[in-house]
């Protein structure tokens, strides 16, 4: 009962004590909503195919960027961040919750470029409109792991972070 008293007497209330800040921006493309979070499955992955090719195939990502208003931009450098696999600089470390070992994810662009790890991919121009920056990802063998044949088998993932910077 008194606490209800102070609080509704106007010398017990405090000076202002809670302020907001923040920027708002004008970005030159969107994320369509729900594609913030983009998952790849590999699927199985056979510890033998790692061995006679030192990596599995490409399998396609897609970065969608919506409503480009090219009077902001022109241009975009993608940038995936994410903690390097020692064995293969450049290449995704596995999560440490992963029972797989002896493998890194690597990224490339459709004809092969290799994307490495906390570098900015080189500038694509944009279009007004709709884009679709087309990726790639695959799995590879650490090479002292495929030399001795020590790939270790089970379930594995990695996380890593995808930055745009438009100029």
């Amino acid at each position: 009962m008194t606490l209800g008293f102070l609080l509704a007497m106007p010398g017990a209330q405090a000076a202002d004590n809670l302020r907001f800040h923040g920027a708002l921006v004008a970005e030159p493309c969107v994320i369509p909503p729900g594609e913030e979070h983009i998952t790849l499955d590999f699927g199985t992955v056979i510890d033998k195919f790692l061995y006679l090719n030192n990596r599995t195939h490409g399998q396609g990502v897609a970065l969608h960027l919506t409503q480009c208003d090219l009077s902001l931009a022109k241009t975009v450098k993608v940038t995936f961040s994410g903690i390097e696999n020692t064995a293969l600089p450049g290449l995704l470390a596995l999560s440490p919750g992963s029972q797989a070992s002896g493998i890194a994810i690597g990224m490339e662009t459709p004809g092969g470029k290799r994307l490495p790890m906390n570098k900015p991919w080189g500038q694509q121009g944009l279009v007004s409109g709709d884009n679709v920056l087309r990726l790639q990802a695959y799995v590879q063998a650490e090479p002292e792991a495929r030399k001795h044949q020590s790939i270790q088998r089970g379930p594995f993932s990695a996380v890593a972070t995808f930055n745009l910077e438009y100029e």
